[in-house]
């Protein structure tokens, strides 16, 4: 049927309007779907001190902060991580992630192994905030925050 120039199912659900929204839940899903795959990225190149993927994924003005108080610039966080083993492990839980426009939020619990040398480790367990920005067709990271969770 067709009213005034819409096209309406046997429901009379606009069939155009309905369409759209299909495709901005997909593409939403994808956006989701990618972002959750650069936070992996971002784990698995700490863990590996890759410093060419972290270059990649790291926002240029990136403001990362420790759950000490300590915050790093994109440069510091390459020249303290890039061909190095800092950490023997890094575990997500709990995450949540959202997107809204082009930024992104995620949430998780952060469980580590640092790798202090000579064979020294010890293990901090917090909570982060991440922040990511779209980029073009990737996402990256703008903003880190975390803080100490009781075990």
């Amino acid at each position: 049927m067709n009213m005034v120039g819409k096209e309406l199912n046997n429901d009379g659900i606009d069939l155009v309007t309905d369409l759209a929204s299909e495709a901005r839940i997909r593409d939403g899903a994808s956006e989701l779907a990618a972002l959750e795959d650069a936070v992996e990225a971002l784990r698995r190149a700490l863990v590996d001190g890759d410093g060419e993927a972290l270059n990649r994924m790291l926002h240029e003005r990136l403001t990362y902060s420790h759950s000490n108080g300590r915050v790093w610039t994109k440069e510091e966080l390459l020249q303290n991580l890039s061909g190095k083993k800092r950490y023997l492990s890094v575990s997500l839980s709990e995450q949540t992630v959202e997107v809204v426009g082009s930024v992104g939020v995620v949430r998780h619990t952060y469980d580590v192994v640092n790798n202090l040398g000579e064979g020294r480790t010890n293990s901090s367990h917090i909570g982060v905030l991440l922040c990511w920005i779209k980029a073009g067709e990737n996402w990256e990271l703008l903003a880190r925050s975390s803080t100490t969770l009781p075990e």
